[in-house]
Formats: structure tokens, C-alpha cells, sequence
């Protein structure tokens, strides 16, 4: 029988490494799509998996990469340029007969998002239906690694605190790990996942006091939630340098997690994979030497 290959692009990131773990494990070849050779690309190769180095925004990069594979995960970071990817990745499907895409987008993508960014996941997950590609949308809420990345952490580690403009409004954060092996899972048996789009969310939906609650429980600290305005995220963020379309997002998307957007438990990761995704507990123990000084 052929062996059945899977390309994995955003393959070094938070769902693709994992993604690429349970192929492997189980038997199947995987083609992981990256933007150069580093270390990361090296662990990748050590497990198994085939290197491809290329771009999503060149057209012969993603038709050389989709040649030969069974199905593909269609990840892109938050930047600008998604929908052009998209075109390409769903013409590049089209040529290899693929019985599968698995695209990444998010919660809160809808027609009239004042977020950019989800706009154009919106508009993306669009363009491949309308190219007639057999594809899955997922669209997950807040990552659990959300409390990693560095201006969410610092404030926990050195101000035992976590200051967002989030209010009242609440969610259930789910790992890269757990979406991961719903993302396999799809792409290995798609047949009764085809034209579905799956909200995928933590298996407790918390606010951020809460959060901040079991965050420390975890690091035996007391960790507190103090709300901010939009006007003081935006001169947080911009200490990190970040890009002005990644702030422009995440301010838009305070906005939508205070009207409920990022809300909900799950209800199919858990039936679908025959495991529950982690607690936000779990998740911290996991990682706790992030959040150590």
C-alpha cells in the first residue's frame, strides 16, 4: 500500500511540531514545510520528518511542497499576507488532489471584525471553499501559551499579576499540544470532518481571575487580575516591539473577549481524539520553569 505523506507547514510552531509527533508515531510520513534550516528544522529531521524550506507567499514553494502528500495543515502566523497564502496553498491543493486541508484560523474571524488580522481569516477560509478544496476549519480560542510569551509572563513572574483589558469576559484556554492531536486525527480519517469548522476550546472556561487563580496554585504564589484600559495595553505591547498589525489585532480582540467572542468549553477534541484537552493547571505545571525567575 502507498505510503500516505502529510505536509505540515507553520511546522516549528505551536501545533505543528506536535502535529508532526503524532504522525510520525503513527506511522505516517510527514513533509514539514519551514522557512529556513535551524535547530528547530534539524529536531524535526531527527524524528523522521522530510525538510522542505520555502515560503507560503511563493506560489512555487507551495506547489513544490504539496506535490505527493495525502493531505496538508495550512498555518499562518499573524501578519499580514494570510489570504494570498491561502490562494496559493488551495491552488496548490487543487493541482495535488489532496484529500484534505486542515486550516488554522481563529475565534474571532467574521466578516466585521475590526481585527485585521481576523478579517482576513475570515475572507481566507472563504477563498479555500471557494475553491472547492476538501478542507476543515478550526478556529481555537486563546492559547494556553498565550501565558508564555513574554508580555504576559513578565508581568506574572516579577509583578505576580496579570493586567489585560479583558473584563468580565472569560474562556477556556487551550494548548498547541491538544489541538495538535485533533489536527492529526483529522487529517488521518477527514471523511466525516469535511466542510465543518471546529471552535476548539479548554475543557474549562475560566475568567481572568480565575486563571490567574490557578496559575498560582500552581507556582504557590498569589497572582492577581488587574484590568486595564486599551490605551494602557497598547503602551504595554509596544515595550516589545511588536508589530503594529499584531497590536492592532490584539486590541480588537480585547474588545470581542469582553462581548463574549473567546467564550465556550469544549466539545469536540475530546470526542473526536478519546482525550481531554489539559486544564490551564495542567498546562502551567508543564511549563513551570517558564515562570520561574
Amino acid at each position: 500500500m502507498k505510503q500516505r505523506k502529510y505536509l505540515i507547514t507553520g511546522a516549528t510552531g505551536k501545533t505543528g511540531v506536535h502535529t508532526i509527533r503524532h504522525l510520525l508515531n503513527d506511522g505516517h510520513a510527514v513533509r514539514a514545510f519551514v522557512h529556513s534550516e535551524d535547530e528547530r528544522s534539524e529536531a524535526l529531521r531527527s524524528q523522521g520528518a522530510e525538510i522542505v524550506v520555502g515560503d507560503l507567499l511563493e506560489h512555487d514553494d507551495v506547489i513544490r511542497a504539496m506535490e505527493g502528500v495525502t493531505g496538508a495543515y495550512l498555518c499562518y502566523p499573524v501578519r499580514p499576507g494570510f489570504i494570498q497564502a491561502t490562494a496559493y496553498f488551495a491552488d496548490a491543493a487543487r493541482r495535488a488532489g489532496v484529500e484534505v486541508v486542515v486550516e488554522m484560523s481563529q475565534i474571532s474571524a467574521r466578516e466585521d471584525s475590526k481585527s485585521h488580522a481576523a478579517r482576513d481569516h475570515w475572507i481566507a477560509e472563504r477563498v479555500i471553499d471557494w475553491a472547492g478544496v476538501p478542507t476543515v476549519h478550526i478556529r481555537p480560542t486563546f492559547f494556553s501559551e498565550w501565558f508564555v510569551f513574554p508580555w504576559v509572563r513578565d508581568q506574572i513572574v516579577q509583578e505576580a499579576k496579570i493586567t489585560l483589558p479583558y473584563g468580565n469576559g472569560r474562556h477556556a484556554p487551550i494548548s498547541g499540544e491538544d489541538q495538535a492531536r485533533l489536527i492529526a486525527a483529522v487529517l488521518t480519517n477527514p471523511s466525516a470532518h469535511i466542510g465543518k469548522t471546529y471552535p476548539l476550546l479548554g475543557p474549562v472556561e475560566l475568567n481572568q481571575q480565575e486563571i490567574a487563580d490557578e496559575i498560582g496554585k500552581v507556582l504557590g504564589r498569589k497572582i492577581t487580575y488587574s484590568p486595564s484600559t486599551i490605551e494602557q495595553y497598547r503602551e504595554h505591547l509596544e515595550k516589545y516591539n511588536l508589530p503594529e498589525f499584531l497590536i492592532q489585532h490584539f486590541l480588537a480582540i480585547a474588545i470581542d473577549y469582553q462581548n463574549g467572542i473567546f467564550s465556550g468549553e469544549d466539545g469536540v477534541i475530546a470526542e473526536i481524539t478519546g482525550q481531554a484537552p489539559q486544564t490551564v493547571g495542567d498546562f502551567v505545571k508543564a511549563h513551570r520553569h517558564v515562570f520561574e525567575q
